[in-house]
This record gives structure tokens, sequence and C-alpha cells, in this order.
């Protein structure tokens, strides 16, 4: 018989091929679905992947679908650390959107308009955030729980701006007005969508990395995150911190929703977001909630996402398979952190 039994340490290795025997296992449970659709497996992942990083076009494509889950993946980390369970990342993102739309529909010179559409974008992520967390601080209400809530209603909140104030009245569709032409971000290379925000998320993972590895907040983050009862018998205000770390994910999730109005869409449409903000957790957790880990775990699920709709157009594998694929990676990592605290040990059973 076998029985799982407490390790007294972890091999470094291991906790390297963590993510990647994620992402494998979660590839070979989903090539069951693609033979089941009757398409062959090598082939349909050779589109997916030909397709998402295939040549100069589609790598830059996953670029820009990167950016928000890095984004998005950075909030998650940084609440996760503290132990401040952020499912609202979602909301946070349209939130940023919202905000940074609205300043960014106003004329102003250029870069002044870039600026303050971050500022804005990221205050207002920030606002939604702080909600569950002072909900959590003062009244012990469960912050899964209203984070998680709060994506409706914010959801809610911008339809009703765009089926009201923001409708267009011309055509009739229910879409913000587009932001001024100074207020787009700068397109980094010509004949494609890779714009400065791509830029930003790239620069914030080491940031955010300093900032919990480096930084007096960052130790107390990580203190609270591994026995909040130990950090407030050291004389760290739990409670502050908690504020602290709430703000600054909710300001990573709505950077999110400025990267995509400022450099994608240029306005605010009820599909902005195509779920960003939850493959955030599957972009952090298998990162392991490691700032630097959240770039290629972004840059994997933004392949997948990119390629899946030329998978489903030559092989007829429908292109749901890339969520598919999101929630088992997930699913993997999180039976595969059971394995860093637990080993399996055969034992002999006695005659």
């Amino acid at each position: 018989m076998v029985r799982l039994e407490a390790r007294t340490s972890t091999p470094a290795w291991f906790n390297l091929a963590l993510p990647l025997l994620a992402i494998g296992a979660a590839l070979v449970l989903c090539s069951g679905l693609i033979a089941l659709a009757g398409a062959g497996v090598i082939e349909a992942y050779g589109v997916m992947f030909s397709a998402s990083l295939g040549d100069s076009y589609a790598i830059t494509e996953t670029l820009v679908r990167a950016t928000p889950m890095i984004f998005t993946g950075l909030a998650v980390a940084v609440a996760f650390r503290a132990r401040f369970w952020n499912i609202g990342a979602e909301g946070q993102l349209l939130a940023g959107a919202v905000a940074s739309c609205a300043v960014g529909a106003i004329p102003m010179p250029g870069p002044l308009a870039m600026l303050l559409m971050a500022v804005a974008g990221a205050a207002a992520g920030a606002a939604v955030a702080l909600i569950p967390a002072t909900l959590r601080v003062k009244f012990r209400v469960d912050d899964v729980v209203s984070s998680l809530l709060l994506n409706s209603v914010i959801f809610y909140a911008l339809m009703a701006l765009i089926e009201g104030p923001w409708k267009d009245s011309f055509s009739g569709y229910p879409i913000s007005p587009p932001i001024e032409d100074s207020a787009s971000f700068p397109v980094l290379l010509e004949g494609t969508r890779l714009h400065l925000g791509v830029v930003a998320a790239f620069l914030a993972a080491p940031v955010i990395w300093f900032l919990i590895a480096r930084t007096t907040l960052g130790f107390r983050i990580r203190i609270i995150g591994e026995n909040p009862e130990a950090a407030r018998y050291g004389g760290i205000h739990v409670e502050r911190v908690l504020i602290s770390t709430a703000l600054l994910s909710g300001a990573l999730a709505g950077l999110a929703g400025v990267g995509e109005v400022g450099g994608v869409h240029f306005q605010v449409m009820s599909d902005i977001s195509p779920g960003y903000g939850y493959s955030g957790i599957v972009v952090a957790m298998l990162a392991r909630l490691n700032p630097l880990g959240v770039v290629p775990a972004a840059l994997f699920l933004a392949a997948v996402m990119t390629g899946a709709e030329a998978m489903s157009r030559a092989t007829g594998v429908p292109a749901f398979l890339s969520d598919v694929i999101q929630g088992t990676a997930l699913l993997a990592m999180l039976v595969a952190l059971l394995f860093t605290a637990y080993r399996i040990r055969r034992v002999g059973t006695a005659k």
C-alpha cells in the first residue's frame, strides 16, 4: 500500500519543474478531447502553437494578449501572498477600463492623457479592491465571496453605462465614445497591435518582484502570508498591510483595463475582457505566486488563446478548448503543489 508522507525539504529543481509538469499534464489530458472531436492531436497542437508563435505577427498578437494577463496575474500573486483572496481582478480590470476611457475622451496632450489614464485606471481598480478588503478587516466578511460578487456588480454597472449615457446615439451599439487619438498608446511595430502597454507589463513584473522580495512592505506581505498571528505578535499591523496589499493588487488589475482601452480597443464595450481577470488566477498559480514567473505563464496561456481559433478552423476542434486547457492546468498545478509538501511512500503490509 502507499501513503502520503510529509517532506522535510523540497528539491529546488522540483519547484522549478512544477509549472512545466502542470502544463504538460494539461496538454496530455486535453488531447483526449481533441481525439474525441475527430482531429489529430499532434496536428491540432501544431496548428495552435504555429498560429500563436509561428511568425512575427503571431508573436506580437500573443504578446498583446498576454499583457492584461501579466497585470492580472501580478495582481492575484500579490494578493494571494498576503492571503488576501482577491478573486475580483476581472471587475477591477473593468473598472480600470471605464475610468481610463472617461479620462482618455477628454482632449489633452498625448503624454499627459496616457499618464492620467494610467492613474485613473489604477485608482479605479484599487478602489474596487478596497471594498472586499475593508469588509474583511472591519467585519470579517469572506473576501473570496465579496470580491467574486463584485465582478458582477462592476460588469452590470459597465453595461448600464454603455446601454445608457455612453451608448452610441448614431449606430445604437452599446459602446462608449472612443478615446482621443492623442490618448492612444504608441504602436511599437508598424502593421501590428504591439503597443506601449506591452512594455509596461513586462517592466511591471521585475518591479513587483523587487517590491515583494526586497522591500519592507514585501517582507510584511510575505510574513502575513506565512503566519498572520506570528506577524501580529512581531508588531506588524496585519490589517493595515492587508489594505495596502489590496490597493496594490487592485491597481495592477486596473492597469490591465487601461492597456485594453489605450492600446487595443480605444473604447469600452461589453466584451472588452474575455475573462482576463479569471485567467490571472491561473497565471499566478502556474507561477507559484512568483512575479517573475507570471510572465512565462501568461505567455503560455496567451499562446493557447491566440492559437485556439486557428486550430478550430483548421481541425474542427472547438475553440473553447483553450478554456479547458486553462482550467486543467490550474487543477494540475494544485495537485502538483500537494507533492511539494508530501511525497508518496510505499509501505509494506504485515502478513
